[in-house]
């Protein structure tokens, strides 16, 4: 048994501290957001917050997240989740889909310690979650909009 704190709640969890916490997350908690991609860590599709981190949660054993906050899509909030949401439908930025819940999750990662990102930042940033769709021009646009909506 292991306890986690997720999305501002604690949660115990019976699972081997060496599961992937990506598969907590889907299917002991039946949070979804995060996607399966790769199981490496190179396409983000499963990104989540550590401690405001954005890390790929299929390279984080469950028992490594005990004592950490952890954030998922499902938990964002804050102005920079409404700004990054609404910047997200307002640029049509989502194709497929698949890839978005991870693409928020890096771009929220990135307002939170540069609040406003030059095009190389967020080139820099999101290159950390792939997009099948390549709708990378729009994503970048998102996060754009999202840091001057940001802005006091």
């Amino acid at each position: 048994m292991i306890r986690l704190q997720v999305n501002g709640k604690v949660r115990d969890v019976d699972v081997d501290p060496d599961t992937p916490l990506l598969w907590v997350l889907r299917e002991q908690m039946g949070l979804t957001g995060a996607k399966y991609g790769c199981g490496i860590g190179e396409c983000g599709a499963c990104t989540v917050h550590i401690d405001g981190e954005a890390v790929p949660s299929c390279t984080v054993p469950a028992g490594e997240a005990v004592g950490r906050k952890i954030t998922t899509i499902e938990g964002l909030s804050g102005k920079a989740a409404e700004v990054l949401f609404r910047a997200w439908t307002q640029g049509d930025v989502p194709q497929c889909g698949y890839c978005q819940p991870g693409q928020i999750m890096q771009a929220a990662a990135l307002l939170s310690t540069t609040p406003k990102p030059g095009d190389e930042e967020i080139e820099k940033a999101m290159s950390n979650v792939l997009c099948r769709c390549g709708t990378y021009q729009n994503i970048r646009e998102a996060v754009q909009k999202a840091a001057k909506e940001m802005e006091p």
